[in-house]
């Protein structure tokens, strides 16, 4: 049977997608941030949300997108503190946040772990037709901001001095991001889970900064890399019935170490040629050009 001919499939793929799309596009200012970490922190913050959601019966939706906003912006104001006791902060946000939606799921009116299963990991059946319009409602909100305010975005996330001196607000260019992380999180839990999600905004952008020069053009593919890894996610669980995001995020590691070995083979190719090249009689030894890693320019 086709994946196609059930209509949940077809909206968990048109999520999954979306969100592959979305998740990079924000992901690389992260990375860029060196706060790759921060989406699985609001992951556990949200958890909090659903279980106010599942607790006041009320959508876990939005109720997670309040939560979550919340604590990506308290996550920021302690980053901004610069002080050492900000990592203890964080992690008593981070672990509070798990075990309060633990909690707070065990005291709404379902007392099966299938709801918390559902949020952490992600569930094919789930997405409904009201989760993927908001999928898509806020997927097309925080793809327009990461693309649109993306000289700005770039500047507070690679130099935040250079970014104040220029006359840039920083601090509410960096709330942005943080509430741009949360709403990626929250729509993402259906498809993928609320502690995968993180990997889908961290693993393409690393895959495309080992072969992509510039920032533009790290972002467009990491878009691409996501894009490819969700939907191809949702075709092999469908065929090998696996959980969706488990399968999406193992095929976008799979998807960074080909890459990364298929470099490496290729830089010993290079040596090779070079050495035999500089025992050639009468040649001169040329020196290796190092490969690029770091993303340094906004083009």
């Amino acid at each position: 049977m086709s994946i196609f001919a059930n209509e949940f499939m077809i909206r968990a793929f048109v999520g999954a997608v979306v969100i592959g799309l979305t998740a990079p596009a924000l992901g690389i200012y992260l990375v860029q941030r060196r706060m790759s970490l921060i989406g699985d922190g609001v992951g556990h913050v949200a958890l909090t949300g659903v279980g106010v959601g599942l607790l006041l019966n009320t959508s876990p939706v939005w109720t997670a997108v309040v939560v979550s906003a919340v604590g990506a912006i308290a996550i920021e104001l302690i980053r901004e503190r610069g002080r050492t006791s900000g990592d203890l902060a964080l992690a008593l946000l981070f672990y509070g946040g798990i075990a309060g939606g633990v909690m707070l799921v065990g005291l709404s009116g379902s007392r099966s772990n299938a709801n918390l299963m559902t949020y952490l990991f992600g569930s094919l059946a789930t997405t409904s037709r009201s989760d993927l319009v908001l999928i898509l409602v806020l997927g097309a909100v925080v793809l327009g901001l990461a693309i649109g305010l993306r000289p700005a975005l770039f500047a507070a996330s690679h130099d935040e001095e250079y970014a104040r001196v220029s006359g840039l607000p920083v601090r509410a260019l960096n709330l942005l991001v943080a509430v741009m992380t949360a709403v990626t999180v929250t729509i993402s839990m259906r498809a993928v889970g609320l502690l995968l999600v993180s990997a889908l905004m961290v693993v393409p952008v690393a895959t495309a900064q080992q072969v992509a020069r510039g920032f533009l053009a790290t972002m467009g593919l990491a878009m691409v890399l996501g894009v490819a890894a969700a939907g191809s996610g949702v075709w092999l669980a469908w065929e090998i019935d696996t959980a969706l995001g488990a399968t999406i995020v193992v095929l976008a590691i799979a998807g960074f170490l080909v890459v990364a070995v298929a470099l490496a083979a290729l830089r010993a190719v290079r040596r090779r040629t070079a050495l035999r090249a500089s025992q050639a009689p009468g040649r001169p030894a040329t020196a290796e050009p190092e490969p690029h890693e770091v993303v340094l320019d906004s083009r």
